[in-house]
């Protein structure tokens, strides 16, 4: 019974370091959603189930190793114990009960996190190779940066214009998946302003390491100046505008693969293109002008340019007026 009562109490105090050591090193970031509140809450008691799991099979283990060694000058066997029904009865619900009652507090903490605010805002999610673009449905405004206001639930309804990609701000805990041809949710409330930066999760090609967005998250005043400045900045003309074509560059990740300024990425740099003469992979050579440049947009695939995989270029969908609106940035880019 002394053995006994020494190898719990040994065990309570390495459940302690344990614990304790494992929540001193700071791995998580700073909660900044009500989700990520419930989600820690439910981390916290899984650290302590943990720390008390590893201690009670590695203090008895190394106890014994220790105390009921072979001593020098020992030579018999040792006792044989062919086993105990009762300890094995108890070891075995103790176990099912804790995973049961673990398995109970995952499914409450799925469903807070998952709760419904019937007024919250909506936010309709892009995601391509490589980059996000954020469409605000109350507003009319499309940006590459996330604002969104405190303390309000935030609906991302989210899709791909390619492959799988993966939403993601660590400061938030919730993670979901962005797959091409179907909507995917997710439902966040901030509780801290700050900024955050959104990161893909889902390795996802060339640039996966590159594809983040900054997240700032302000009052609901300071979010509602934003969105009206926002609004102030769209140009009103209807014709062509390299402004709204840049606006749109960015916006449709097109930076991430064709540079601005001559050096070679992904895809042909746009610097110096409209105009020029472009080698195609077959061999053959076509004047970069507004027809080649559109159908580039429309249909990446029909001419390859040399020196370039094929495939490489997403397909998008864009209106005439994106199009000619790119069409004209690039014509600045000389």
């Amino acid at each position: 019974m002394r053995q006994i009562s020494i190898v719990v109490v040994l065990i309570l105090v390495s459940s302690v370091l344990v614990y304790f050591g494992l929540t001193s090193l700071g791995l998580l970031p700073a909660e900044a959603s009500a989700q990520a509140e419930t989600i820690d809450w439910l981390l916290n008691i899984e650290l302590i189930a943990i720390s008390f799991l590893f201690s009670i099979i590695v203090v008895p283990l190394i106890y014994s190793l220790v105390v009921f060694r072979r001593k020098p000058g020992e030579e018999g066997e040792g006792e044989d114990i062919s086993g105990n029904t009762k300890i094995e009865i108890i070891w075995t619900l103790i176990p099912l009960l804790i995973v049961l009652g673990l398995a109970y507090l995952g499914a409450w903490s799925l469903g807070d996190a998952l709760k419904v605010d019937p007024q919250a805002m909506v936010v309709e999610v892009t995601a391509f190779q490589w980059g996000w673009k954020f469409y605000y449905p109350e507003y009319g405004l499309t940006t590459t940066e996330l604002h969104i206001p405190v303390d309000k639930q935030i609906l991302f309804e989210m899709e791909s214009q390619d492959v799988i990609h993966s939403f993601w701000v660590p400061e938030f805990r919730l993670k979901q998946d962005v797959v091409p041809g179907r909507t995917t949710e997710v439902r966040i409330t901030p509780i801290e302003q700050g900024n955050f930066t959104l990161r893909c999760a889902e390795l996802c090609g060339t640039s996966h390491s590159y594809m983040n967005a900054p997240v700032v998250v302000v009052s609901a005043d300071e979010f509602e100046n934003w969105a009206q400045e926002q609004i102030a900045l769209i140009p009103e003309d209807t014709g062509p505008n390299a402004d709204r074509g840049e606006i749109l560059a960015n916006q449709n990740g097109c930076v991430a693969c064709h540079s601005w300024d001559g050096s070679v990425l992904v895809g042909p740099t746009w610097k110096g293109l409209f105009g020029s003469e472009v080698e195609l992979a077959d061999g053959t050579t076509v004047v970069a002008d507004e027809e080649y440049i559109k159908e580039s947009i429309l249909e990446p695939n029909a001419k390859i340019v040399a020196g370039f995989p094929q495939n490489a270029m997403p397909q998008y969908t864009l209106s005439d007026g994106e199009v000619a609106d790119l069409i004209e940035f690039i014509k600045t880019l000389q």
